[in-house]
């Protein structure tokens, strides 16, 4: 048995799958990274959770150090957002923002060790929070549960399935086609559907009309294509898609993050956006996603350590002129914020 839980054979990785997703046919480098996932795989499959978590632990410390993959970015990100926090205290959570990242990559690899009781009592739910989700989705339209890349973004997708939820989530697939069948294999197992990217404008209103969750995880730099809202005080070019289907379906949204626990667990909670519209789409986009925003702001304060810090959040430079901010935020647009 693989650690899919399905028959391994010598052919499947030469399936039609990933050709069926329109990605090209893996090359030796492809073979070569997918035998070290599945090994990985095996490996912390048979350990305890605990366990894996240590592991995953170290293996997130040995990136940071020696091998130094993206700390300077890490490093960077951090002064942005905490511009008042002193050298040590950046270091420190640097460290073990790389540990946390370690432990989230043991814990999807190990995804297909649990099935939807698993996932129920590995994931907890406030009541009031689930109560909210099911009247939402008692209007008929579906319902979209906007998060970021902080604490364990694909373990809050599979809750909702385990609950019994039709849920498809927004992704980007991996550029190793094997390793991106195999990640899609523990999706469906879990019940999580996906839309690639580039399908989303077709994808999604379709799923929201049949009544469907959609998962969208959107806070990286979204280019020239985003709505400027403050993030950390910092102009930052954001995915408009969750404000953007929301209002233009008048699907419920929600604002939802998946924190890890001391004891391993996780705790998923959100609550709903308001969305309203007015005569200009444009504006109404921009409040939403600066809600948006600054709820996963608030989240990640609470502990800094559990957001994926090594992606260039302000990568793109915002606009000369000045933009209007909501109420509570501070924007910074000094020349000394940017790289």
């Amino acid at each position: 048995m693989n650690a899919y839980g399905a028959r391994s054979s010598r052919s499947e990785p030469c399936s039609d799958e990933y050709r069926e997703g329109g990605m090209s046919r893996p090359t030796l480098q492809h073979r070569v990274e997918y035998a070290l996932t599945r090994a990985v795989e095996g490996a912390l499959g048979g350990v305890a959770p605990s366990t894996a978590a240590r592991v995953g632990g170290v293996i997130g410390g040995l990136v940071r150090s020696p091998l130094g993959i993206r700390t300077g970015v890490v490093r960077e990100n951090l002064r942005r957002a905490f511009p008042e926090a002193d050298p040590a205290w950046i270091e420190a959570t640097l460290c073990e923002a790389y540990r946390h990242l370690g432990r989230e990559v043991a814990s999807m690899l190990r995804l297909a060790t649990l099935d939807r009781e698993g996932v129920n009592a590995t994931v907890e739910i406030p009541d009031e929070d689930w109560r909210a989700v099911e009247e939402a989705l008692g209007e008929g339209k579906g319902a979209i549960f906007a998060t970021g890349h902080y604490g364990n973004w694909e373990m809050a997708a599979a809750a909702v399935a385990a609950r019994g939820v039709p849920i498809e989530a927004i992704v980007k697939r991996q550029s190793n086609p094997l390793v991106n069948a195999r990640i899609e294999a523990a999706r469906r197992a879990l019940g999580v559907e996906t839309i690639d990217m580039g399908e989303a404008p077709r994808r999604v209103p379709r799923a929201l009309l049949s009544g469907k969750a959609v998962g969208i995880v959107a806070d990286q730099d979204a280019r020239g294509s985003g709505v400027w809202v403050p993030f950390f005080g910092v102009p930052a070019s954001t995915h408009r898609g969750p404000a953007l289907f929301a209002l233009r379906l008048g699907a419920p949204l929600f604002s939802a993050i998946t924190r890890r626990l001391p004891d391993g667990r996780y705790f998923l909670s959100g609550h709903r956006i308001p969305v309203e519209r007015t005569a200009s789409l444009e504006d109404d986009v921009q409040r939403v996603t600066a809600a948006l925003a600054r709820d996963l702001e608030t989240e990640i304060r609470k502990d800094p350590t559990q957001y994926f810090w090594s992606h260039k959040r302000w990568k793109t430079r915002p606009p000369e002129e000045p933009l209007s901010r909501e109420a509570g935020t501070t924007t910074r647009t000094d020349e000394d914020s940017w790289s």
